[in-house]
């Protein structure tokens, strides 16, 4: 079993906050994660567009490898590599808040993950969420989800349901439907990008949408930080 790997972009500037970059995976598997996997490679472009946007602004952009490659059922394998990441960004980086965006398996780790003291913010990709998923510890978080209506990796309704739940709970909760997407977030690939990075600067940085990404995004975004629960992009 390899260790996880956290690899850290500092900004320009003086650090503000974080962004913390996580994969998907598998179901089960015990191998190692290595840089080549696509699970891995599928969120460089998200790392990229953080990068981008943030560095002036202050942003820390964080990508983890886990030890492994599945969830593996009760172990939740990656949340435990999650928690050391935050932990380490977290001595590093003293005092700064965090936001968690996850693709996929990444994105469960991220709801999991969530309640680590540093994490004021959960975007979800695509998640995998599962009934019975934990949302308490997501309270006075900010929630985006955004996931694609022809999803059959992951379920659309289930990441629908869990933010209905959590709503009762977290400072804000917002979930984006993207028509005619699948799980690998291909299609429409810049709106996802854009998604993600815009609402990580708005609320992680003080930086309106309509600085940091393009109109059809920015318009979303704006809905989304004006308290609309519920979108279709």
């Amino acid at each position: 079993m390899t260790d996880p790997v956290l690899e850290v972009d500092e900004p320009t500037g003086s650090p503000t906050a974080i962004a913390l970059v996580l994969h998907g995976g598998r179901a089960n598997g015990t191998g190692g994660t290595n840089a080549r996997q696509l699970a891995v490679v599928r969120m460089r472009p998200f790392v990229r567009s953080l990068r981008r946007a943030g560095a002036d602004r202050g942003l820390v952009v964080a990508r983890l490898r886990y030890q492994v490659r599945g969830w593996n059922g009760a172990s939740a394998s990656p949340v435990p590599d999650v928690r050391w990441a935050l932990d380490r960004l977290a001595e590093r980086f003293p005092g700064l808040p965090t936001a968690l965006v996850g693709h996929s398996m990444g994105g469960r780790a991220a709801v999991y993950a969530g309640g680590h003291p540093t994490v004021t913010a959960v975007v979800g990709l695509a998640p995998w969420i599962e009934p019975g998923d934990p949302f308490t510890q997501l309270a006075r978080r900010r929630l985006l989800f955004v996931h694609g209506d022809l999803d059959r990796m992951t379920s659309p309704r289930q990441s629908a349901t869990f933010l209905r739940e959590s709503a009762r709970i977290a400072a804000s909760s917002t979930y984006v439907s993207v028509r005619r997407e699948r799980h690998a977030m291909l299609r429409r690939a810049t709106l996802w990008h854009e998604l993600a990075t815009g609402f990580v600067l708005a609320v992680m940085c003080n930086r309106p949408p309509e600085e940091t990404v393009g109109r059809e995004s920015a318009n979303v975004l704006g809905k989304a930080l004006g308290g609309e629960t519920s979108l279709v992009v």
